[in-house]
């Protein structure tokens, strides 16, 4: 199975978008895909060796899951290298294109009990609730 890569340009600094993305008190405001889900807490031990885990829940409270990884590579404000605990791997690329924007790419493998396309929408559309959470705070 292919890697699935996806990208947005965020127009903010990359020291904005490095804290936004990597700090517990900012992950809960946009770690979910639609507006039914949320994030009520998030770990995050950001070294090599170090664990993360992201309480996803819906609303509704009829369903929620940990999103859990260990981290492989972290160059601030460049690279992050993850493993979840299923042994796929995640790389979030960061790329400054000027002083106020920066891309963020992120290449993962996907769940192979799940359609690609709904894997590649659901990562897309947090990506997309991060860049409103960055650009409008």
């Amino acid at each position: 199975m292919d890697s699935i890569k996806i990208e947005i340009t965020i127009l903010k600094p990359i020291s904005i978008v490095w804290e936004f993305f990597t700090q517990p008190e900012h992950i809960i405001q946009w770690n979910f895909a639609s507006d039914e889900w949320s994030c009520p807490t998030a770990e995050n031990d950001l070294q090599i060796g170090g664990e993360f885990n992201y309480r996803m829940e819906a609303k509704d409270q009829s369903f929620g899951f940990d999103f859990k990884g260990i981290y492989d590579e972290v160059a601030p404000f460049e690279k992050i290298k993850y493993h979840l605990l299923d042994g796929r791997m995640v790389e979030v690329l960061f790329e400054i294109l000027d002083e106020n924007t920066t891309k963020i790419t992120e290449i993962f493998e996907p769940a192979p009990e799940q359609p690609e396309l709904m894997q590649r929408d659901g990562w897309y559309a947090i990506l997309n609730n991060f860049q409103k959470h960055v650009e409008n705070y």
